[in-house]
């Protein structure tokens, strides 16, 4: 199953975390982004529980984003900590 948001989810993701609707590559916009894509994905896998493939992508875009907030909390770790409060990630 591919994640499938429309344009205009996207750009209020894009407007509320990347300062801007065309900002699509700040670091921010895109863990937005990948963590909507992982509450639809967790919310199918919990209808469908043999699909692995969908099983895969979760895991991938789980460590995408994982990867992003690494290079984010060294770059700066202040808007690091906003952003996972914020998104309501970590404990």
């Amino acid at each position: 199953m591919s994640v499938q948001i429309d344009s205009k989810k996207k750009k209020e993701i894009f407007k509320e975390y990347g300062k801007s609707e065309t900002n699509t590559g700040s670091i921010e916009g895109q863990v937005a982004l990948l963590t909507e894509e992982i509450k639809i994905l967790t919310g199918h896998l919990n209808l469908n529980k043999k699909d692995q493939v969908s099983r895969r992508a979760l895991l991938t875009k789980v460590g995408k984003r994982k990867r992003f907030l690494k290079y984010l909390m060294s770059k700066d770790i202040l808007q690091y900590r906003a952003l996972i409060d914020k998104l309501g990630i970590r404990k």
